[in-house]
């Protein structure tokens, strides 16, 4: 990519962040591709570590002012606090660009009355954050003097601070939706996300159903490109298969945040069905803490399963490979949530076929883009744990059919997942952004 075209700024809600290795290692393909990249990072990361991944990526990083929730505060208490970090920003955009500030300032204002939860309540709080913020990326980019276009991930908060920060700065904006930030409406209210869309030059998203969902909302294009496996994951792979060992036991696995959403219940309960059966069952469930942790916990303590299922908590790529090579099936019941909480298509379910485990699944949101059922996987009824054991029990009563599963699951993820490819077609509509 010329010089001449200039930087691209990504902003970042997090970074780096352990369940967001796709965003780290997009990043680093693009990278070397030649595409230069500016990081702007709304919230530093406060997790115990990072992938190595992180630290083979050369792009400059600025951190905006850091910023306390704002919703469980007064505001006048919160900005006796804050005010101080966000003046100076906002009084050289104010210079800069007077007329452009004041449209984002009054774009920002009317959102908050818009979002406000009653035809008498206050204007919504946390949007005076979210145009401070932007003000103080728009400094940023100012500072940074080489930035042609704005890029931001997740279309929430992320890509309303970018969204604003665009206006203020008079460059184009584009941003990636993933899964959540998609679907539920508290997290875009009053039709944000409608308005955030057609302000785009065009959106990026990692499943072919989020892209019909949003392309009926906007005449903005709206592309698909799978996030195909990280870098560091590729490499841990190779070229072959793990082998595996089989001795009767059952060595199911589970990655992902102990959320509702990941079904990880479903999985338990499953487990109890199996062991009841008389089938050694052994399951290993890796991820972060979420707001199920406990009850999760309790479920298993409740069910007998004690001794057979084990919560990890967060892994290295490396130390989770090692998980992958020890199990013998991988599942992940995902479900979609009332709210409209739900994944895409799993970033590990794709690990997990690309090193050659058969994955059992939920049929929802991407997930069948990804899985079709007796061809490269199984594929199962959300909340349904009869179904998960009689998948489970199948592969394990037939090696056969669980071989075939995985032969053609990894086959698939090389052909239709690979992450270099996904970043050719993402670093074209990028430069094509800024020209």
């Amino acid at each position: 990519m010329p010089d001449s075209t200039g930087s691209i700024a990504y902003v970042l809600k997090s970074f780096p962040r352990l369940s967001e290795t796709f965003i780290a290692s997009e990043i680093y393909r693009l990278e070397r591709r030649g595409v230069p990249l500016r990081l702007f990072i709304i919230k530093r990361s406060d997790e115990p570590f990072a992938h190595p991944i992180v630290d083979a990526i050369g792009a400059p990083r600025v951190h905006l002012p850091d910023a306390a929730p704002i919703s469980s505060r007064a505001l006048f208490q919160w900005l006796a606090c804050h005010a101080a970090r966000f003046v100076r920003p906002l009084a050289r955009q104010l210079r800069r660009h007077p007329i452009r500030t004041a449209h984002a300032a009054f774009t920002a204002f009317g959102h908050a009355v818009r979002a406000r939860k009653g035809r008498w309540a206050p204007p919504r709080k946390s949007t005076l954050k979210e145009f401070l913020q932007a003000a103080a990326l728009a400094d940023a980019l100012a500072a940074a003097g080489d930035v042609r276009h704005i890029h931001a991930h997740f279309c929430h908060s992320a890509t309303t601070v970018a969204w604003l920060a665009a206006m203020m700065a008079g460059l184009p904006l584009s941003f990636t939706a993933h899964a959540k930030d998609v679907y539920c409406e508290e997290l875009n209210p009053a039709g944000l996300l409608v308005r955030k869309l057609a302000a785009a030059r065009f959106v990026v998203t990692c499943t072919e159903a989020n892209r019909e969902y949003l392309q009926a909302l906007t005449t903005t294009p709206v592309h698909c490109v799978y996030h195909g496996l990280d870098v560091e994951f590729a490499r841990l792979c190779g070229t072959q298969p793990p082998r595996r060992r089989f001795d009767g036991r059952v060595r199911v696995l589970g990655v992902g945040r102990l959320v509702a959403k990941k079904g990880f219940d479903v999985l338990i309960e499953a487990c109890a069905l199996l062991r009841a059966r008389g089938i050694d069952i052994d399951a290993t469930i890796v991820g972060e803490r979420g707001d199920q942790d406990e009850a999760l916990r309790a479920l298993t303590t409740a069910r007998g399963l004690g001794d057979a299922v084990t919560f990890t908590g967060p892994m290295t790529q490396a130390e989770l490979f090692e998980q992958y090579t020890r199990a013998t099936v991988f599942c992940l019941p995902c479900r979609v949530l009332e709210n409209g909480d739900r994944d895409g298509i799993p970033n590990v379910m794709v690990e997990a076929m690309a090193s050659g485990l058969p994955v059992v699944a939920t049929a929802v949101s991407g997930i069948p883009e990804l899985l079709r059922h007796d061809v490269n996987g199984l594929l199962v009824q959300p909340n349904s744990a009869a179904e998960v054991a009689a998948a489970i029990e199948a592969l394990h009563h037939h090696p056969p059919t669980a071989e075939r599963l995985s032969r053609n699951a990894r086959q698939h993820v090389q052909q239709g997942f690979d992450g270099d490819t996904s970043v050719q077609v993402l670093s074209a509509l990028l430069i094509s952004g800024v020209a």
